[in-house]
């Protein structure tokens, strides 16, 4: 399979794990892919018939099938771009006491 499609996008589905927990000490949503998967920029993952509520005090582990999208190159770039710009937003914000020196 080729890394640098331009526009192509090759989708595949993979059987996965997926953990909800709700408690007093943490509160998650985690997805495991089974196999060694490396997920990139661009590339999209959609877990089938996904649980979307767990009650307090309450863990969920079920297992799932998932579809992963991998991106074209144009999607990568664009993913690292808009992964950038976010960044730069991050600097703007500032940690003084609003006093001029």
């Amino acid at each position: 399979m080729s890394t640098f499609r331009i526009g192509k996008r090759t989708s595949f589905d993979v059987p996965c794990t997926v953990e909800i927990e709700q408690t007093s000490e943490t509160l998650h949503a985690h997805v495991i892919l089974d196999g060694d998967i490396e997920i990139g920029p661009g590339d999209e993952v959609m877990v089938h018939d996904a649980p979307t509520h767990v009650d307090f005090g309450e863990r969920l582990v079920v297992r799932r099938t998932a579809t992963v999208v991998r991106a074209g190159l144009l999607d990568k770039i664009r993913a690292r771009l808009e992964g950038y710009r976010e960044l730069t937003e991050l600097y703007e914000v500032s940690f003084s006491d609003g006093r001029v020196s």
